[in-house]
């Protein structure tokens, strides 16, 4: 009795401390990665632009441009991946389903020796598939995450993944075109901003990874300015040579 006593403590303790980070990045990673696009592809635009010396009112436009275009782009193409993959698994699905309707005990005994492999007894293991084997839909849902590694009740929507990279590379590529719109006529005013928000999305990265917040806002604070260096000098070369 003392020892069940003794233990009690640590196990509750173990189990209020013993969490993990997000590793599938939930909402954050995309949504940060979207901004991040936006503002890295945007702030490069602007600057490559602004380096053949011209109007304020063309960088403007330009970035503008690149917000709609970009925007409108990662919207489609997510909206594309996102129901290309769902299509894909609900017809793998199908083929369970199906497979389940005329093999139940093929398909039962597959699911037994699938647990038999990671060390159940074939005994037990048996059992177990057998009785989750009873309701076709546990069952398909089971045989779906064990063969195909998915969650059929948690499938991504084409909509909202679209909707979030529109808004999320939106955000991001708005950045550096703020100064402008509040009457800045200079460059420096929106590289300096879109520098900070690219630390701040770095340092938002590191909510998703194992590296502190200092070193992931820095290096893309670092890849996000060579960028921008590269097409405003590109865009001196060319507009020199126009």
């Amino acid at each position: 009795m003392s020892i069940i006593e003794a233990q009690a403590p640590l196990h509750e303790a173990h189990r209020d401390n013993h969490t993990h980070r997000d590793v599938n990045g939930g909402w954050l990673r995309p949504a940060v990665f979207g901004a991040m696009d936006g503002l890295v592809s945007n702030l490069a635009l602007m600057t490559g632009v602004a380096g053949g010396a011209v109007s304020s009112q063309t960088i403007v436009v330009t970035g503008l441009a690149g917000l709609a275009a970009g925007a409108f782009s990662m919207a489609a193409g997510e909206y594309t991946s996102v129901a290309s993959q769902r299509e894909l698994v609900q017809a793998e699905l199908d083929v369970e389903r199906r497979q389940l309707r005329k093999h139940p005990v093929d398909e039962m005994e597959e699911l037994a020796a699938l647990y038999v492999s990671r060390g159940v007894e074939p005994a037990l293991a048996r059992e177990v598939a057998m009785q989750l084997s009873r309701d076709p839909e546990q069952a398909l849902e089971i045989h779906a995450r064990e063969e195909l590694g998915i969650d059929p009740d948690d499938l991504p929507s084409p909509a909202v993944a679209a909707v979030s990279s529109f808004a999320s590379f939106a955000l991001g590529a708005l950045l550096p075109l703020l100064p402008y719109l509040l009457g800045a006529t200079a460059l420096w005013p929106a590289v300096l901003l879109a520098l900070f928000g690219l630390f701040g999305c770095g340092a938002l990265v590191a909510r998703v990874t194992a590296r502190g917040w200092w070193f992931s806002g820095l290096r893309q604070l670092v890849l996000g300015g060579a960028a921008a260096a590269v097409t405003y000098g590109l865009g001196m070369l060319f507009g020199a040579a126009l």
